[in-house]
């Protein structure tokens, strides 16, 4: 795959992914949206369906990585790295873009609101305690990807093309089962990309952006995509 071909399938990918998941986040939060108080089931569903559209749309492009976490992971198992930077870039990108979208969706609601909205772009701990909300974002991370490495060795997934549909039901578990603690961002871009956009956005009374707490959902999900890919090379591999 050629670097402009990973750069545009990572851009559009993830900013579909985001789109779609900030989109649900603040269906269920917004007042003056028919999803109001749907709750955390239709969260989980939303973000799952939002990984299933951009994973399909950008696979032929640039295998649909769609977050740095997987963009380690598959560095690991393969020793690759040399186009690293252009997944980050693009993925950076996208996650601004598709926050940026769901923003222009829903600003008649925004326009009329009186309440903080970071929980609507960006994760934040139901418990605040560092270390319990890096080693959630870990743990769950490290599902994420453990599954996504070793499914990729199964050819026949990969010709059916329901390898995308079976992490896209993974987000909705993964959310369902250890997402409660932070908010589950198991993808760094997922969460600083929108709270840059955020901070920057004329949301009125949108509160705070809570920087102090960003590197969570960055360094949680690096460890976990780490781990990953070292217990696959070892167990799979060695």
């Amino acid at each position: 795959m050629s670097n402009l071909s990973v750069f545009f399938g990572e851009y559009i990918g993830t900013a579909l992914v985001l789109l779609l998941g900030n989109g649900v986040c603040a269906a269920v939060t917004l007042d003056k949206s028919k999803a109001k108080g749907a709750g955390w089931l239709v969260i989980c569903f939303g973000w799952g369906f939002g990984v299933m559209v951009g994973a399909y749309v950008s696979a032929p492009l640039s295998g649909a990585h769609l977050n740095p976490a997987v963009t380690i992971g598959v560095a690991i198992k393969s020793g690759d790295w040399s186009q690293t930077p252009i997944y980050l870039a693009g993925q950076i990108l996208g996650a601004m873009s598709g926050a940026f979208l769901c923003w222009l969706t829903y600003l008649g609601q925004f326009n009329r609101n009186d309440k903080a909205t970071l929980g609507i772009f960006a994760t934040s701990p139901e418990v605040r305690n560092s270390v319990q909300n890096l080693t959630s974002e870990v743990i769950a991370t490290f599902v994420l990807i453990f599954f996504i490495l070793v499914i990729g060795d199964n050819q026949g997934l990969k010709t059916a093309a329901s390898s995308s549909l079976l992490v896209a039901f993974l987000v909705v578990g993964i959310g369902l089962s250890l997402g409660g603690p932070t908010g589950y961002a198991i993808n760094p871009v997922r969460d600083f990309g929108p709270r840059l956009v955020h901070s920057l956005l004329p949301i009125p009374h949108k509160g705070t952006s809570d920087w102090g707490y960003a590197y969570v959902p960055i360094i949680g999900p690096s460890i976990g995509a780490l781990l990953a890919g070292l217990i696959y090379r070892l167990v799979f591999i060695a």
